[in-house]
């Protein structure tokens, strides 16, 4: 069978495929990183992975604007959802992947540094007083809803797994090949 990059009723195509994979790697790798700060404070282990944390979330946040487009460009093509909880559950995600790193974006202006990831500047930081609301948006917020989004995350990984051995329609093989 060749290669199709995009979408169709029966499975996702390789650009599809491509971008949820390779976010889910990323996710791992980003809930490493914070799991590690939370049970690993001060270890080389948590230094290593939470050194990644705002360039990985910055990777992430670009990933899933160019994903949404993509599903948008798609939409009339891709395999259909199969329930209105499965499509729920998809745009709870979808909401989550954007909140989290935007709100982290809020807090990362309002405390005045500076952002720069793979060598670029993408927010310059200012002098003086931090801007107590952004910054108490994203310490109130971004941790919260982050761990919210790694649970949304597990089950849609549980439910995808459900889905097929309960109703014998393999919804991973949309994804998978």
């Amino acid at each position: 069978m060749a290669l199709s990059l995009m979408d169709n009723s029966k499975r996702y195509g390789a650009i599809s495929r491509f971008l949820h994979w390779g976010m889910a790697l990323l996710f791992l790798w980003q809930f490493s990183g914070a799991t590690a700060r939370v049970l690993f404070e001060d270890s080389a282990l948590e230094s290593f992975l939470w050194g990644t944390h705002r360039t990985v979330g910055v990777l992430l946040m670009s990933l899933v604007v160019i994903r949404v487009l993509w599903a948008l460009l798609n939409m009339s093509r891709r395999p259909p959802s199969l329930s209105v909880m499965a499509k729920l559950g998809h745009l709870a995600l979808y909401g989550l992947m954007i909140a989290v790193p935007t709100i982290a974006l809020i807090r990362q202006y309002g405390s005045g540094r500076a952002l720069e990831v793979f060598g670029m500047t993408l927010m310059p930081g200012f002098e003086g007083e931090s801007i107590s609301w952004m910054t108490d948006l994203g310490g109130l917020l971004h941790g919260e809803l982050g761990w919210a989004l790694l649970a949304l995350i597990a089950g849609h990984i549980v439910m995808a797994i459900l889905h097929g051995k309960l109703t014998h329609h393999d919804v991973l093989t949309r994804m998978a090949r």
